[in-house]
């Protein structure tokens, strides 16, 4: 299951790039006018007096995006009782590296813009790390990569993206409607009721679950965080067969689709950006230079700074065949930042100007990061013979 993951990662991080790269093109291009006029186009859906009105934009961000964020969940739940975060040797060192490369960018970022109350609400965009292109850079290396730094980046990033999942929850909440709120309460209610008569069909915790996402999307409580609710109640196990999983047959189902569609449209509609008017002063001004250097820098001083602190105090122990160089190699690919940093950032702004600088920080931070990160882990990668 964790070798499909990974490949099915990897790959969508080359896509993923290709899908960003044209979003540039076609924004740098004369046929700008027609991009944006695709991401404000309207999309109403409706039943009877119930309905909700959105730009295309919006749909991808607040719809596609839940089950982006559902397929997390599902993800993070397994790894927490099976897999590479269920006991506290495996879990350690991707937990302290997550915190390190949190804490450290944000840090870099309010030192940066401290001077500026606005610019402030983006502080936690350059400390999420974005699986998908970091897994794609490292399989362009080939066989070489060890197992095992696969495993230790695809923890540390669910682990980040948990952390993610919790700053939007705590602070990019917008005003709430109390009665959106009870309705969601009653519909999480309603799943917990599903998993204790042990339900194992899935297509009853996916009708509760529009239900959730609907009444959270009306609340004020970003609409994607109801995907990562209705993971949870999601069964690991089926006690009439000892053989199925509902939790990894649906992830197993659900992964391609979010990996070859989902993904590649939101960096599509996400990452178009009119570079004509970037000028030195632009990039260097505070929210694109606290993008950059949070990712850039902080995030390799984080990751690898706490987990170098955690080997030497024999907290944790690495793997024979992983070094500290690759640890370092893999803490600058996570300042790859580009799906959920744009992300946060389009929650933290509603400025077009100051999404636009979001966006030139993100895809300037995460290109030096992916760059020096394949440089370093290729060198490093070099120093060890061949596998067998």
């Amino acid at each position: 299951m964790l070798r499909e993951f990974l490949r099915l990662e990897s790959a969508a991080g080359i896509i993923l790039m290709g899908a960003a790269l044209l979003a540039l093109v076609i924004d740098n291009s004369p046929m700008a006018w027609a991009y944006d006029l695709l991401l404000d186009t309207p999309v109403v859906v409706s039943i009877g007096e119930f309905s909700i009105a959105k730009p295309l934009l919006l749909w991808v961000n607040d719809g596609l995006m839940a089950v982006f964020f559902f397929l997390i969940g599902l993800e993070l739940k397994r790894e927490m009782l099976i897999g590479a975060l269920s006991t506290r040797d495996r879990a350690l060192l991707p937990l302290i590296a997550a915190v390190g490369g949190m804490v450290l960018p944000a840090l870099i970022y309010v030192a940066i813009n401290g001077g500026d109350p606005e610019a402030l609400r983006g502080w936690a965009v350059p400390t999420a790390t974005d699986i998908a292109f970091a897994l794609g850079i490292l399989a362009i290396l080939g066989s070489r990569v060890p197992f095992a730094l696969k495993v230790f980046l695809s923890a540390l990033a669910i682990v980040d993206d948990l952390g993610a999942i919790v700053v939007i929850a705590v602070f990019y909440t917008a005003d709430l409607g109390t009665w959106s709120l009870i309705m969601a309460a009653i519909s999480i209610c309603a799943l917990a009721v599903l998993n204790l008569m042990g339900i194992t069909r899935i297509v009853p915790y996916l009708l509760v679950g529009l239900v959730l996402w609907t009444f959270v999307l009306k609340s004020g409580v970003h609409a994607t965080l109801a995907g990562v609710v209705l993971a949870f109640f999601i069964p690991l196990e089926d006690p009439r067969n000892p053989d199925y999983s509902p939790l990894q047959d649906l992830e197993h189902k659900l992964h391609p689709w979010v990996a070859f569609m989902i993904l590649p449209i939101f960096g599509f509609v996400n990452a178009g950006v009119d570079l004509s008017g970037i000028t030195g002063d632009v990039l260097w001004s505070g929210i694109p230079l606290g993008v950059m250097l949070g990712l850039f820098i902080g995030k390799q001083i984080g990751v690898f700074g706490f987990s170098w602190v955690a080997v030497k105090l024999d907290w944790v122990t690495l793997s024979d065949d992983v070094s500290l160089a690759m640890i370092y190699g893999v803490s600058l690919l996570t300042g790859v930042g580009f799906t959920m940093s744009l992300f946060i950032g389009g929650l933290a702004f509603a400025d077009p100007d100051q999404i636009a600088m979001v966006k030139i920080g993100v895809l300037a931070g995460s290109l030096l990061s992916g760059v020096a990160g394949y440089l370093v882990l290729r060198m490093a990668l070099n120093r060890r013979p061949l596998p067998a």
